[in-house]
Parts: C-alpha cells; structure tokens; sequence
C-alpha cells in the first residue's frame, strides 16, 4: 500500500466495513480533488471485485457525454473484468442485470466489492439511472451478506439528495457515509515531508492559504522550491499546471457550471459574503427553487458557507466564499492574463499579499476552530463559531471581530488573527481599538457571559504594558497539533 496522508478513521470504517457479515452500501463523497479516489483504492487495494468510474458530463470537445456513452463505457467494464462478450446493455436496468449476472457467476462465498467512481455523471438527463440503482440494491445486492458496494462521487449535493437523504425506494438504504475533508495543517506537513519538499510551518499555513490542503494541487510542488516559486509555477508559468483547474471544477461537479461561477465571482468580492436578497439583486437570478438548488449545491460542495452574522437572526443568514482555491484564482489569477512568470516571487513582499495574507489567515484559523479549542481547552465544551462586521455611519464607527466563539459555559472568546513573520507586538493604538470592540461586544452578549479576548497568531506576543488585554495566546504550534 502506498503510504497515506492521514485518513486513519476513513481507513479503519472501510475495512470494518468490509470485514463485516452484511451487505453494505458505501457513500463516499466529498470536495472534487480531495483524494476519494484514492482512499477507496489504496484501502481496498486487491479486494475490488468490479470497478468502474462515470464518463465526465463534458468530452474534451465540450460534447455532453450522453446515456449511450455511459452504457458503452460500463459495458467494456464488465469486458475489462472478465465478462463473456455479448452486447451493449440499451438502459441502466439491463446494465445492473448483466452485473448481478456477471456476480453471480464468479460468486464463491467471498467478500464481492463494487466500486462505482463518480457515481453522479453516470445520471444523465432522462437516463432513469437511480432507478436501476435503487433496483440493483433493493432487489439483489441488499440480499447478499458478501456484497459491499462502495460509491464516491464529487457532486456532493447530488450524493445528498439522491442516496443519503432520498425520499424513494433508497431512503435509509445507505448503511455509511464517509466525507473526505482537506488535509489540516498537520496533513500538509506530514505530506510534504512524505513527499521530499522542505517548508516551514510559515509557509505551510500560506500554502494552505492558497490550496486549502488538497492533496491532489499538493502533489505538484517541487522539491527544492521556495514556496514563491512553486506558487510561480503552479499559476503563474507557461507550463501552469492548475491553469484550467477553476472552470474544470464547476463544469465537472456541476449541471449550470456557468451559474454557479456567477455566484461564487459575486462572493469572491466581499469577504463577509451576501445574503440571498443581495445575491439575487446583483446577480439577476431568480428568487425561485433553483437558486435555492444553486446555494445548497454550493454550500454542500463546501466551495460556500451558510452562515448566520453574530447578534443577527436567522433571517439575516449570509453565504460566503470560503474555498481557498477559488479565492486566490478569482483574486490574483482569472483576468490577468499578462502576469509575468515570477509574479509571486516579485510580488511576495507587496502591500497587497501581505493584506491577503492576513486576511487568508482568518480563514485557516476558521478551518482549524478545532485546534483553536482544544488549544483554549475547551474542546469537549458545546459553541457557536461566528464573525462579527458591524458597517460605520456617521454617529458609529465601523468594527470588525475576526472569530467569536460562544460558549455554554458563559465564556465569549473574542479572537484576533494576526499573521505575522515574526513575535506579534501590541501596540498603544491596536490596545485602544481592543478595547473598543470588547466594549461593543459586550453590549451584545448575556450579562452572565464574560468576554476573554484571545490573539490567533503566528510566534506568540511580544510582552509589554498592552499585552495583557489578551487572556490566551495561540500560535502555528497549536494550530498544528
């Protein structure tokens, strides 16, 4: 087996899974990219009986691969795995019967696993494919204690809909669900290291800035590279790997690639986000059952977030970009078609990525609200996870707390992300807006809550007569456990 970053529980449920005296129905899902693939054929490695992944919606010549291709393709599967011969099956009914079939001939008692890959482009329109699915399982699978059918796809939504939350002849059907989620920043280390590349937690943590921890985009870093440089060569050089990355994901997850992108291009400009009414107005989509399908699909795909502002109800519930590949491709890439090949080596230093960078940092720290926790020692203590942007006239001035985590044990923490390339220092001007915002805050909260505020940063605090505001101090090294 190769060696595997992680994944440990995802690995032990699969070959409980299968060591088990039951049939079972497998769902693996999560963001395209993310490795599904990949953990399903190193944990399973020489125990797939037949596997076979759906044709992209999309050819390379822009065509809709269509039912008859999807059949021709699983066909040849069946071929590839030992099938006699025979012919193309003329629906997906016939084409499960040809695999129980096929099963049933090679049958000797042993564990039987089937691999479906990409599950959702083998639905294509007026296809009745989850109806011979929901045959396949309900009428012959189910019945087999040595059967383990394992799926995976990347339109995370339509796993949803169609087999975790059908309402048809697959409700209660799958017997597991698996989401596969980026690697934290620990799994970006250990993957580089397994991998021969030499970064410091430093610039790890901007690496998943900008990747988000993908394994997939990881894989393309080159040895011997600064981390600008591999940025360099990633986005930014005549061979850039990841150039078409961004419209290939919609098109492959998503039936209205086009739409979609139109909302998250909107998102991409406020990093606070929209509500739907905003979205709706700047967009010119409809307010109907689509956009809602749209903002779900989104929000299911974790490309956007649904999230409710602190002090406002839910009526007031936001939706925000937060997929870190997205946001640097929308931001420094899509449109800026002459950048040099050394854009971010020559750049590295700007006024402008050091503001993003600050402003990535907040969103790591988001990713890694478990960390911040356990790092607090409240990890077994229930929250709420939120940020607060209260917009200035001209009686108020404006505020901003990057992470307020609500406690039921009264304890508000207000967090401060600063990233910082060395000890960060609190300064008399920085204390006096501290203490605004605590102010604010607590004006807001239970008056049985307390307000600790905590700084989120990179090498810890510089101690001196305005340290003392911050009650707990969290660095990379807690943010890496």
């Amino acid at each position: 087996m190769k060696t595997i970053i992680g994944r440990d529980k995802e690995i032990q449920e699969l070959n409980d899974l299968f060591l088990s005296n039951k049939a079972q129905l497998v769902a693996v899902y999560g963001r395209r990219r993310v490795g599904k693939t990949f953990l399903v054929d190193e944990a399973l490695k020489g125990l797939i009986t037949f596997r076979h992944a759906g044709l992209s919606p999309v050819d390379e010549d822009g065509n809709a691969n269509m039912l008859s291709d999807q059949l021709q393709h699983f066909y040849q599967s069946l071929l590839l795995h030992g099938m006699k011969k025979s012919h193309r099956p003329a629906s997906w009914l016939e084409a499960f019967f040809m695999l129980e079939q096929w099963l049933q001939s090679i049958d000797n008692g042993t564990r039987q696993v089937i691999f479906l890959d990409e599950l959702p482009w083998l639905d294509t329109p007026r296809s009745k494919f989850i109806t011979a699915f929901e045959g396949f399982w309900n009428t012959w699978a189910c019945h087999r204690d040595n059967i383990m059918v394992v799926v995976c796809g990347s339109a995370t939504s339509w796993i949803q809909d169609n087999l975790i939350n059908n309402h048809g002849g697959l409700y209660g059907r799958v017997t597991r669900e698996i989401k596969l989620s980026p690697f934290t920043l620990r799994e970006c280390e250990l993957f580089f290291k397994n991998n021969g590349v030499h970064l410091s937690r430093y610039d790890i943590v901007q690496s998943n800035m900008v990747f988000g921890g993908i394994p997939y985009y990881l894989q393309y870093f080159t040895k011997g590279y600064s981390l600008a440089q591999n940025i360099d060569s990633i986005f930014f050089s005549n061979e850039r790997v990841l150039g078409g990355e961004y419209d290939r994901l919609f098109s492959s997850v998503f039936s209205n690639p086009e739409e979609m992108k139109k909302i998250v291009e909107l998102l991409a400009g406020r990093r606070c986000g929209y509500s739907r009414k905003d979205i709706i107005d700047k967009t010119k989509l409809g307010d109907n059952g689509l956009l809602s399908k749209m903002l779900n699909a989104l929000v299911a795909s974790d490309f956007v977030m649904r999230y409710v502002p602190f002090g406002q109800s839910k009526r007031d519930e936001h939706y925000k970009l937060i997929d870190p590949f997205c946001v640097f491709y929308l931001k420094y890439v899509k449109g800026h078609s002459r950048l040099e090949n050394d854009f971010w080596l020559t750049n590295v230093t700007s006024q402008s990525i050091s503001s993003w960078r600050g402003f990535a940092f907040e969103e790591v720290c988001f990713r890694h609200v478990d960390k911040i926790k356990k790092a607090l020692g409240i990890s077994g203590v229930s929250s709420n996870q939120s940020s607060w942007l209260l917009k200035g006239d001209d009686e108020v001035e404006g505020s901003q707390i990057d992470l307020i985590i609500e406690r039921k044990d009264n304890i508000v923490n207000m967090c401060e992300m600063k990233f910082y390339n060395d000890e960060y220092t609190v300064t008399k001007s920085y204390d006096r807006v501290l203490i605004a915002r605590y102010n604010r805050l607590d004006t807001m909260i239970p008056k049985r809550s307390t307000i600790n505020p905590v700084l989120v940063t990179t090498f810890g605090l510089v101690y001196n007569e305005y340290s003392g505001t911050f009650q707990n101090v969290i660095t990379l090294d807690d943010l890496f456990d």
